[in-house]
């Protein structure tokens, strides 16, 4: 007998949000994940990942109005919305994890200032930043003082190392799944990486278990990393500007302008090619323009790679 895999409703709303982020122009699937595929569906019961005392079911875990935060123990207690959604404002915690690290498909809030956490909120309620299935709706859901108050609880979580940047020629061949997710197609052999970055799980159950302490792993093209270097430090020979001049020397942010060390290196190929694209448009985003406004394909997957390689650390 078939099993027969039935595709949950909030797992369609995943893929329509990072394809509406996708403008007119073809933006590389790499990047702005679609799904296409899925994964067998998990067998009944309560599930476990290791050193937490807790467990939920698969069905708990895939609640993005009320997540799973399996180690209570290491934050501080969070807003009632980083817990719990209401209406069209999901639970933060449900895409950004409990630890605020998020998964490759959405964002790392870890490291950030609140006030630039606060002022992205606002681009997306006014729609100066665009991602309208999905940050638009929610915001416009949540209160002033939901915003503030998520955004001062993220911003006094701790950066980890979450990503591992590797260069290789060949990768797994790849699906995406469940929650946007990316992972390798079973039998499916190797295949040359080209001009992409490719992210996977390090441990693919840990990680559609939501597990705070299991990461991922980005495979970038060789050479890929010194290109990227190159750029972040000196420009380009003048298609860009040096990063650290805003970001800071180890690109952890300077005053109100974000850390981008150690982020997901696909989030920044989506972010500079929104910037590009007019998808980003509030007053902080302006910054961004002349930056990327030469940039080529190759650029930005070069300059990804070597900022998501960076430790996110002062």
């Amino acid at each position: 007998m078939k099993n027969t895999i039935v595709i949950p409703a909030f797992v369609l709303l995943l893929a329509f949000s990072i394809a509406a982020q996708v403008p007119t122009r073809t933006n590389p699937d790499w990047a702005f994940h679609v799904i296409n595929g899925q994964l067998p569906a998990e067998p009944a019961g309560p599930k476990t990942i290791p050193n937490s005392k807790r467990q939920f079911t698969q069905a708990q875990i895939d609640d993005l109005n009320n997540p799973p935060d399996w180690f209570p123990e290491e934050h501080a207690p969070a807003p009632q919305i980083v817990k719990y959604g209401h209406g069209d404002a999901l639970a933060c915690g449900a895409c950004h994890l409990m630890s605020g690290s998020g998964h490759p498909e959405s964002a790392d809030l870890t490291g950030q200032t609140s006030a630039y956490l606060i002022q992205q909120l606002e681009d997306f309620r006014t729609g100066a930043r665009k991602d309208s299935a999905r940050m638009n709706g929610i915001v416009a859901g949540l209160s002033d003082e939901e915003s503030r108050k998520a955004s001062e609880w993220f911003a006094t979580l701790k950066p980890q190392a979450w990503t591992k940047v590797v260069e290789a020629a060949m990768v797994p061949k790849t699906f995406v799944g469940a929650g946007r997710m990316r992972f390798v197609t079973p039998n499916g052999g190797m295949e040359p990486i080209g001009n992409r970055i490719i992210t996977l799980p390090q441990e693919q159950e840990r990680a559609t278990r939501r597990d705070p302490h299991s990461g991922f792993i980005a495979y970038v093209p060789p050479g890929s990393i010194a290109k990227g270097e190159a750029l972040v430090k000196n420009g380009g020979n003048g298609r860009t500007l040096s990063c650290a001049i805003c970001h800071g020397d180890n690109l952890m942010g300077l005053g109100n302008v974000p850390r981008i060390a150690g982020l997901h290196p696909i989030y920044i190929v989506r972010q500079l090619y929104l910037f590009k694209d007019g998808f980003r448009n509030g007053p902080d985003a302006q910054l961004m323009k002349k930056p990327v406004e030469k940039l080529t394909d190759d650029d930005v997957l070069s300059i990804s790679a070597y900022v998501g390689s960076l430790p996110p650390v002062k």
